[in-house]
């Protein structure tokens, strides 16, 4: 297996199939080989005037991905306008006689590797968040948070929903308070071998960011009130009045602050801004200039990161 994919890893590096159009072009022409004898001619996969490789598009390349649980659109016309198609196909027709030649070659196995480079590229893309002025803030930073949840439920295990949040959180934070007022931390590390009562301690308040509240953070903060600390919750807007229930289950009601992240930075924006339309933009941008800071210096994974469209 180890000699398969570097056979196929060698071919994708020498021939930078990384961006959408070429992956679309190796994973249905992997397709269309199938069944083919051997060796391949190139010849037979041109279009009558030659400009295009036959048999690509959009709606074929929709349904190979879905074949692999794929259901992103990876590129609407599947690579058959790009320019260097052509040339790719060539090079990938010699590629696959060259290792035929060797051994017979599992087209089967070829399409699932390079599925699951689709998946790759689909998992490193940053998320995007659109400052749309015909929409609220909220409802701008709701559509990013559909965003991580999608990306969450593709990779189970993960918790970007819960990484986003907290980042946004300590983004907002900065342009407030002078540097240093608190630390930031890698969201993956725990509160307890950090000796941290939350995810950010400023003074005597402790901020706790999630997008689930359960028994173990309603502890933590009892401990911090036991502790004379005042806690803070943020989470999504739809997880407030579970928190606010369970405080209250919890016989901390009126003790316990609970924020939603949406209306967290949207205030932040409309005071920073003056309530000046023209600055909103300016304001929001810079709260995710500081996000994407802290997503290079305190996580592995570029793509948390978040591209700002301004509209």
């Amino acid at each position: 297996m180890a000699d398969f994919e570097s056979k196929l890893k060698e071919f994708q590096t020498d021939n930078n199939i990384f961006s959408k159009g070429k992956l679309s072009v190796v994973i249905q022409f992997t397709r269309m080989v199938q069944g083919k004898e051997y060796p391949l001619n190139p010849d037979d996969f041109k279009t009558e005037k030659e400009g295009q490789v036959a048999g690509l598009g959009g709606g074929n390349l929709k349904k190979i991905l879905k074949d692999h649980g794929i259901t992103q659109q990876l590129s609407a016309e599947g690579g058959r306008t790009s320019r260097g198609s052509m040339g790719l196909m060539i090079r990938y027709v010699d590629f696959l006689n060259t290792w035929n030649a060797e051994e017979a070659v599992d087209l089967v196995a070829i399409e699932e590797f390079w599925a699951e480079q689709v998946r790759e590229y689909f998992r490193n893309q940053p998320f995007t968040l659109t400052a749309d002025a015909s929409k609220t803030i909220g409802s701008n930073l709701d559509d990013l948070f559909e965003q991580a949840k999608k990306r969450q439920k593709q990779n189970p295990g993960t918790q970007y929903l819960g990484t986003v949040l907290q980042h946004l959180t300590a983004a907002k934070l900065c342009l407030i308070l002078p540097e240093g007022s608190f630390e930031i931390h890698g969201a993956s590390v725990a509160d307890a071998p950090t000796a941290r009562n939350g995810d950010f301690v400023i003074n005597k308040t402790i901020i706790h960011c999630t997008t689930s509240v359960g028994d173990l953070l309603i502890n933590k903060c009892k401990t911090n009130i036991n502790n004379g600390y005042r806690p803070v919750i943020i989470t999504i807007f739809e997880r407030v009045q579970t928190a606010l229930n369970q405080i209250e289950d919890a016989g901390l009601a009126g003790r316990v602050e609970v924020w939603d992240i949406q209306q967290f930075l949207s205030s932040n924006v409309y005071e920073h801004s003056l309530f000046d339309e023209d600055k909103r933009n300016a304001k929001l941008g810079a709260i995710i200039d500081n996000y994407n800071q802290i997503v290079l210096e305190k996580e592995t994974d570029p793509s948390l990161r978040i591209e700002f469209e301004a509209r």
